[in-house]
């Protein structure tokens, strides 16, 4: 009989030593029960707790609470299952079954492979090639996925769970009202009380796990002042809500205070006024005091550029200059109540710039947040730097810009932790319709960001990433563990586990339709936009060609339809509701290409519908919602994304 003893006394071993049990009798049903106990002078069995505690080596992990060193020495009957901090235990756990062939390719129960074999020995020790491997919501969620979502991410080696905002609202109305398939489904309102409640939920589940918990980003330049971030313009007259005290606040452009765009997330504050600074720091320091589960709090400015105050006194410095005060008073808050919440400050839109008189005073609470969020996506991030110029700080006149040379700038007063912030899995897969190409995307860019010494990345992107299948999440997480790891290996080893023997087939399969409709003509350099971006008859044809394309791809899909392992059959029905999927864009793209845009309108609300009556079938793994509002961008011509400042 196999037992298994927890050497150290911790929550997140306790779950560590339940998933070796449950996994160990999963692969072998009939090795009887599995006994755990808390024996920390255990000498048989499989022995779970920190590599301290075994006396092993840490002096590599930088801090151990944050650095994830990986320890296996196992046989046959037992052996030692370890790591540097509790969390990392929980992930050589997943390791172990991974290299006895395990493989967890899509949230939930259908998205593992599971084979029924003995266990064979593991020897392993890794440290992990980047510290922060995450993820932050974005789209329209719900959440039985958000849950789900947060189990999948230790089993694949990732670290990092971040939510965004006080209460994620906009996310999760999308989703429940079900805004972009409202001909299928009626709406089903929750209310900020059950989304706060979730909100909590989920926290709860990040820490079971041991995961980095980061937490808000944008709201703290409009919520300390009373104005809720999450209102919304349908919320009736706003700028008559605000006070004459509330207003005094806001950022000053054009000779007037009064909310950006409209709303409250867009505007920005006058960072020189003293009482507003103050109002701002208390506001964050008595949410970190009251929400000591966070590891990481993000204090973002506003979501929106060229936005900051135009008032004399702050004109006598640039927006990022205001930003590290900013900081550095909220520093010394945080100190004065024996706080020691890390925060997270973010190079993003005007604080892209890097300060030019300012300095963080205490590095060691702080990590700089990378967000190039003006980058393309239809080409890796830049290895040669020669072209890589920053362009002056214009207040309020920058044209939008993303690159390494503002990280650069920022680096010259900046000594400390830095982390990316990506969109892959944000609007850009939704252009990449074989999931192939955003695959190669991310191996190549984890691997540049380390390169210029980013110490990892958080993904901007929605928890339903797994459209035809997970490969390219699967690429994304694979990559941050070890950067050594190529594109094929990547690529071999998830299709043939989702697809089995005829795993190359299909990748033909995908292949061809991404060669008929290949995402840098779908999302086309939007800073041109105008009727005709996408007039190509010659790609019409192409693209009219996946219907032939997907009539032979469904034999194949017909060929391996069932499989005795539960990943594959849903493989199977995910590409047989996708082929459905291209066949829908392929028409809607085609009338596109030919010039007849009425026509494109027609066929974009076909594929909308059509797809949104199966949604519920695979809700799981696409973003309906996600996906068909960034379509309806592109048929209307009016998103302006993809601009390739890098190029």
């Amino acid at each position: 009989m196999l037992c298994i003893n927890k050497i150290t006394s911790d929550h997140v071993i306790d779950y560590a030593a339940e998933e070796l049990k449950k996994y160990l009798r999963m692969m072998m049903p009939e090795c009887g029960d599995v006994k755990i106990c808390y024996n920390p002078d255990a000498r048989e069995g499989f022995r779970l707790g920190l590599m301290q505690e075994f006396k092993l080596d840490v002096s590599d992990a930088e801090d151990p609470e944050l650095d994830d060193i990986l320890y296996i020495d196992t046989d046959e009957t037992g052996g030692v299952i370890a790591g540097d901090n509790p969390r990392s235990v929980l992930l050589a756990v997943y390791e172990f079954f991974r290299q006895n062939g395990c493989r967890w390719l899509m949230p939930g129960v259908d998205g593992e492979f599971i084979p029924m074999k003995a266990i064979q020995p593991v020897h392993y020790r890794h440290k992990p090639s980047c510290r922060y491997r995450g993820q932050c919501n974005e789209g329209a969620e719900f959440q039985q996925n958000m849950i789900d979502v947060i189990e999948f991410m230790p089993k694949i080696g990732m670290n990092v769970f971040m939510i965004e905002f006080f209460i994620p609202m906009s996310y999760y109305r999308s989703y429940y009202n079900h805004e972009s398939n409202k001909e299928n489904r009626p709406a089903e309102p929750v209310s900020d009380m059950t989304v706060l409640q979730w909100k909590r939920q989920c926290e709860t589940e990040i820490a079971k796990r041991g995961l980095q918990f980061h937490d808000i980003g944008h709201g703290f330049a409009c919520n300390p002042f009373g104005l809720d971030h999450a209102w919304r313009a349908t919320d009736g007259d706003l700028e008559a809500r605000i006070t004459p005290e509330q207003r005094r606040y806001l950022a000053q452009i054009n000779g007037e205070r009064k909310l950006y765009n409209k709303l409250p997330k867009f505007t920005n504050f006058c960072m020189s006024n003293t009482e507003a600074r103050k109002l701002v720091v208390n506001y964050v320091a008595d949410y970190a005091q009251n929400h000591s589960n966070v590891d990481f709090l993000h204090v973002w400015l506003a979501d929106s550029k060229n936005n900051h105050c135009e008032c004399e006194e702050c004109r006598k410095k640039i927006p990022s200059d205001w930003y590290v005060i900013l900081m550095n008073e909220l520093d010394e808050e945080l100190e004065r109540r024996k706080l020691d919440t890390r925060i997270v400050f973010i190079a993003y839109t005007d604080t892209s710039w890097g300060p030019l008189e300012e300095t963080i005073k205490n590095p060691k609470r702080f990590t700089l947040l990378f967000a190039p969020i003006y980058r393309s996506y239809t080409e890796p991030l830049p290895r040669n730097r020669e072209n890589d110029v920053v362009k002056p700080y214009v207040r309020n006149g920058n044209v939008p810009s993303s690159g390494f040379g503002y990280l650069d700038q920022w680096k010259k007063v900046w000594k400390g932790a830095n982390v990316a912030y990506e969109y892959h899995f944000w609007r850009h897969q939704c252009y990449d319709l074989s999931g192939l190409e955003t695959a190669r995307r991310v191996n190549e860019d984890v691997k540049i960001y380390k390169e210029n010494n980013v110490n990892g990345i958080i993904q901007d992107g929605s928890q339903r990433s797994f459209f035809p299948n997970g490969l390219a999440f699967y690429a994304y997480a694979r990559t941050l563990f070890d950067t050594s790891i190529t594109y094929e290996e990547i690529v071999e080893d998830y299709l043939s586990h989702a697809y089995g023997e005829d795993w190359r087939q299909f990748r033909r399969y995908l292949s061809e339709i991404y060669e008929a409709l290949p995402s840098e003509y779908f999302a086309r350099d939007k800073a041109k936009w105008n009727e005709k971006v996408h007039y190509d008859p010659v790609r019409a044809e192409k693209i009219a060609s996946i219907r032939e394309i997907t009539k032979k791809g469904r034999e194949l899909i017909k060929a391996n339809y069932n499989s005795e392992y539960r990943v594959r059959t849903v493989s199977m029905r995910l590409l047989e509701r996708h082929a459905e999927f291209c066949d829908l864009i392929s028409d809607w793209m085609a009338a596109k290409a030919r010039g007849d845009l009425e026509e494109a309108m027609r066929l974009y609300n076909v594929a909308r519908v059509e797809c949104g009556r199966f949604e519920v079938e695979f809700e799981e793994y696409f973003d309906h919602c996600l996906y068909f509002s960034e379509y309806f961008h592109t048929q209307n011509q009016q998103y302006r994304g993809d601009k390739g400042i890098f190029a």
